[in-house]
């Protein structure tokens, strides 16, 4: 299986503009034959600090512009993983939809969203392409033991993680390095592909409202946590890796940790 992330440049608030980039992605990921493909976080929609700017470039999963998303994306042959707002029942939610031949997959939605105007999601579903199980995870949540965990409890075999990380200069080497950590640490512990897909921003970001670097930095990890495939920081563009799927070791050490410390786990948790 070939799975890939577009690194690429979110306009914010300007959905138009991000289909358009969003199917050029998906252009050239069929011409190199990938089989999944990510977008960044909150890519269709932006990523802001406002949570009234936040609300009105949001919309619902059966809103006009997921339709159109569907009906542009249906002749392409790779599913896709792509961020947006969405608003349901009331609530916004930093979400990230699954869809393949223009069908909806389903969403998830991030479980540590780094803004209090967003909800938190709670539900953690796997999706397959090729009988091949993956998950989604956003971001922060990739600095967190249980999504992934969960996940691979599940069956994931591949774990997609868009990003969107718009960062100040005083804290970006220590967040490069946390970030690389985190991520080493999630495919080991479960034996899991592990994808992050990162966002880059050329100059100030208009939705965040804040001098940053958006650096990019995409990459596939193995279930070794080494390094099969990285993006060049700052740039435009499409990586992929030709992943071998027959590891035994998928979800193993979460398993085990499981069924031998849960109840002590339970336990400290009660006390």
């Amino acid at each position: 299986m070939k799975i890939g992330h577009y690194q690429l440049e979110t306009e914010p608030g300007n959905y138009d503009h991000n289909l358009v980039r969003l199917i050029e992605g998906l252009r050239e990921a069929d011409r190199q034959k990938n089989d999944i493909l990510s977008f960044p976080e909150s890519f269709l929609t932006g990523y802001f600090s406002d949570s009234k700017k936040a609300r009105k470039h949001s919309f619902s999963i059966k809103s006009p512009e997921v339709i159109a998303l569907l009906e542009k994306t249906a002749e392409f042959e790779a599913m896709f993983i792509v961020g947006f707002n969405e608003f349901r029942d009331g609530c916004l939610y930093n979400s990230a939809l699954v869809a393949e031949h223009g069908n909806l997959k389903g969403v998830y939605s991030k479980a540590f969203p780094c803004h209090d105007y967003f909800t938190p999601g709670r539900d953690f579903p796997i999706f397959e392409r090729n009988g091949i199980k993956f998950g989604v995870v956003i971001c922060a949540d990739g600095g967190h033991i249980e999504p992934s965990r969960i996940l691979a409890l599940k069956g994931a075999s591949i774990i997609f993680s868009p990003h969107y990380n718009y960062i100040n200069k005083e804290n970006l080497i220590n967040h490069f390095q946390k970030v690389r950590s985190d991520h080493i640490a999630r495919a080991t512990e479960n034996g899991i592909w592990f994808v992050r897909g990162n966002s880059v921003t050329k100059g100030y970001d208009t939705g965040l409202e804040m001098d940053g670097v958006g650096y990019g930095d995409s990459y596939i990890l193995d279930p070794f946590g080494e390094m099969m495939a990285r993006s060049q920081r700052h740039t435009e563009g499409l990586i992929s890796a030709t992943i071998n799927l027959d590891f035994p070791s998928a979800g193993t050490r979460s398993k085990k940790s499981f069924i031998e410390l849960g109840g002590i786990l339970q336990k400290a948790i009660d006390q």
